[in-house]
């Protein structure tokens, strides 16, 4: 079926001349017309009329070049236009128009130019479209990426820039070479891990950085830097992913603040925190000096008379020395377990939780608070049976005990009841939230309570604030309270006090339980119950104390031990580099001059397979790099038994 026409007046068909200036005519958005061939209009459409305010009447016969701005005109820019058109057979681009008012839109014109079958030119077409928002649409995205250049770039505080893909730097702003030092044509195409330190690069940290950032959307963390110049600044770091519209990973921002200073600060604040904790040991220790003094000077009358009888019934070959033998060893096992506790309390270490069992901590520290408070102050502990461990710092524990026993002795003049009780107690989400920060769970209630003179108001009230104490000048230094209000918040929990005057004082430690494991520790070094056959062997026994070091040596030579001796490191390491054959080094930590450490790694350079003993009058934990307590290797705390010290001896003998 053929296609229906339009028609005209009277239904004839319409002629396609007619047809072309119908749909010309019903064109608004563009402005579409006809010029001579010398720029002369000869049509106009009413999307001409709708843009440039002329009717058909008030244009045509002009020239086109009256649209152009004045500027454009004596440029000759309409007269380039139809040149143009005319030789290349088009000619488009944009530019500032006028309409009839005299205002301006921004326009985009094609020309094109029309020649009739022989070729010659007739005209031009020319079409004009006002893209006047487009136009100031990509002016404010223009201005807004210019002053969003000058913001990144005015930032001097930040080091901001951009890097592709595969981490190498694209763009760099002026923070950037403030901070790192690097100018911007040093630094751009350059891999961004060359800001890293040696030790980063190998561990692979700054294409993790990357990886996390790809694939969580953004990676933040802190840690070392470095300039141009290798010196380093402590940096914080965060890196976002930057992806296209269709999600395709395209590069990554970065930002870096220098927080070196906040960093330094942190550390000395650490560092004082530390150095307070450890001035509130010491002068609890200085509070016992005393009671231990009074007890170290029994122990020594116990062990001193033992021997004195023995001597003269040896010397006699009269009576019994059974008896006096167990007095002055009871003495010995005293005065070292009293001595063990004093340098576990003393040491200065760093702060580490850990699960602890309160049981063994408070029954461990016992005779320390009892000598601490005096014999006129009965004390009482009553642990549940089931007490869970805690998960805090056993050495800020035991301070925090000990600290808060001399409170109660100072508030008991005249003696009293110093009890201590723990408890296992859940805080429910109504009970927690009366503490800020306390979390709902499970605790563990260390209570101290003291019978003594109590508070008024106004002293509890101040009790947690540092420096504050009523007691006098030179006898405290009002950071008892507030360490320990310090140490149950840094562990998670929170400190309560309740006193009232004439009724006692009672501190209530909340510390988190633990859910922690237990660790079985290893065993003590025992003697055999039957004596065992000496193991044979050559052993090199260093030690600056003489009658410790004579002790040890004749010991192993009643057993049939070659033994080799020295008093210090120099005489050791001269023995350690002769051909004498040696197959286990008992070494005192402590020595004078080249400690018993390097003597023990100069010895293990030299022999590699050589079994040490190291003996020492301190804490084990305290003494040694864990690393040099290798296979093949034990530490011994003085004082210890010599059957004791003969049955290690010959284990590592027979062992390997």
């Amino acid at each position: 079926m053929e296609s229906e026409l339009p028609t005209g007046v009277g239904g004839e068909p319409l002629s396609g001349e007619r047809r072309f200036e119908l749909l010309v005519n019903s064109v608004h958005d563009y402005a579409i017309y006809m010029l001579d061939p010398q720029g002369i209009v000869t049509s106009w459409n009413p999307g001409v009329q709708r843009f440039k305010g002329y009717t058909a009447a008030e244009i045509i016969g002009q020239h086109f070049s009256r649209f152009y701005t004045d500027d454009d005109q004596r440029a000759g820019v309409p007269q380039r236009a139809l040149s143009i058109a005319s030789i290349e057979g088009k000619f488009e681009a944009e530019g500032w128009r006028v309409r009839k008012d005299g205002t301006r839109f921004w326009a985009h014109v094609i020309i094109d130019p029309i020649r009739d079958d022989a070729g010659k030119l007739i005209g031009f077409a020319k079409i004009t479209r006002d893209v006047t928002e487009r136009k100031q649409a990509q002016e404010a995205l223009q201005q807004s990426e210019a002053r969003f250049r000058l913001l990144v770039q005015g930032v001097v505080d930040y080091a901001i820039f951009m890097l592709d893909a595969t981490g190498h730097v694209t763009n760099w702003n002026s923070g950037a070479q403030r901070m790192k030092g690097y100018a911007a044509e040093e630094i751009i195409g350059e891999h961004f891990s060359r800001f890293y330190t040696a030790e980063d690069r190998a561990a692979g940290i700054p294409l993790q950085g990357l990886r996390t950032a790809e694939q969580t959307g953004k990676f933040e963390t802190e840690g070392w830097r470095l300039r141009k110049d290798g010196t380093r600044f402590w940096a914080s770091v965060v890196i976002d992913a930057i992806r296209d519209d269709n999600g395709r990973l395209v590069g990554f921002a970065k930002v870096t603040r220098d927080i070196t200073e906040r960093k330094l600060a942190q550390e000395a604040l650490e560092e004082t925190r530390a150095a307070l904790f450890q001035a509130q040991k010491m002068e609890a220790v200085g509070q016992l000096t005393g009671g231990i003094a009074h007890d170290f000077n029994n122990l020594l009358q116990a062990i001193g008379g033992s021997l004195e009888v023995i001597e003269r019934r040896l010397m006699t070959g009269h009576g019994d020395i059974e008896a006096y033998v167990t007095a002055a060893r009871t003495s010995v096992d005293r005065a070292k377990t009293l001595t063990q506790r004093l340098l576990a309390f003393s040491r200065r270490q760093p702060l580490q939780p850990e699960r602890t069992d309160l049981k063994t901590l408070v029954a461990g520290l016992r005779d320390l608070i009892e000598r601490s408070v005096g014999e006129a102050i009965r004390v009482e502990t009553r642990l549940a049976p089931e007490l869970w461990p805690i998960w805090a710092d056993a050495n800020q524990v035991e301070a925090a005990l000990l600290n808060l026993a001399i409170n109660a002795r100072d508030a008991m003049p005249h003696g009293g009841q110093l009890t201590i009780q723990g408890v296992n107690i859940h805080l429910d989400a109504t009970a927690a939230a009366s503490e800020t920060g306390v979390r709902p769970g499970d605790y563990t209630l260390l209570e101290v309570a003291d019978t003594g003179t109590g508070m008024p108001p106004d002293v509890l009230d101040r009790a947690f604030e540092p420096f504050f104490t009523t007691k006098p000048l030179g006898q405290g230094t009002g950071l008892g309270l507030s360490q320990i209000y310090g140490f149950a918040r840094q562990s998670g929990g929170y400190v309560r006090i309740d006193s009232e005057v004439g009724h006692g004082t009672s501190v209530k430690l909340y510390l988190p339980r633990s859910h922690e494991a237990e660790t079985l520790a290893s065993a003590p070094v025992k003697a055999p119950d039957q004596p065992q056959q000496p193991a044979p062997g050559t052993v090199l026994v260093v030690e600056d104390e003489p009658i410790v070091r004579m002790l040890l040596v004749e010991a192993l030579r009643e057993q049939g031990a070659t033994v080799w001796e020295a008093e210090d490191g120099n005489e050791a390491l001269a023995i350690l580099n002769s051909p004498v054959g040696i197959d286990l080094l008992v070494t005192d930590v402590g020595l004078p001059g080249i400690t018993g450490q390097r003597v023990a790694e100069t010895a293990r350079s030299l022999r590699p397979d050589l079994k040490i003993i190291f003996l020492t009058g301190y804490t084990c934990n305290a003494v040694l790099d864990k690393e040099l307590l290798a296979p093949h290797t034990r530490l011994l705390s003085k004082p210890i038994a010599i059957d004791q010290f003969l049955a290690q001896v010959n284990a590592m003998l027979r062992t390997g």
